[in-house]
């Protein structure tokens, strides 16, 4: 089992439920928004970070959730460097956490 490849599943994992919990909770981009300005402000994390994710940000709903999923080198990059901190609450993050850690077992 390649296990940095299952860390980024399980990244994919945690963003997907995050875009499924934003859809009731409108809050939850309006919080990754306010903390991508402050990024961008603070000049850290690097801006390539802050400003993609600005971008992504900025997408239509449909488009946004599609894109922070995607299966891609730069989104993998991207959601090494999430936003969306704190999203979920813990016990949605550790289900996804052990999810994932049966699949590594198997």
């Amino acid at each position: 089992m390649d296990l940095h490849r299952l860390a980024e599943e399980r990244s994919i994992a945690f963003h997907r439920q995050v875009m499924l919990r934003a859809r009731g909770e409108p809050a939850i981009l309006e919080r990754a928004r306010e903390r991508v300005r402050e990024w961008i402000a603070r000049g850290e994390p690097h801006p390539h970070y802050a400003e993609n994710w600005a971008r992504v940000l900025a997408l239509p709903p449909e488009a946004m959730a599609t894109t922070v999923v995607e299966d891609s080198e730069a989104m993998r990059a991207l959601r090494q460097v999430t936003p969306f901190a704190g999203a979920l609450p813990p016990k949605e993050r550790w289900a996804i956490w052990k999810d994932y850690a049966r699949r590594r077992g198997a």
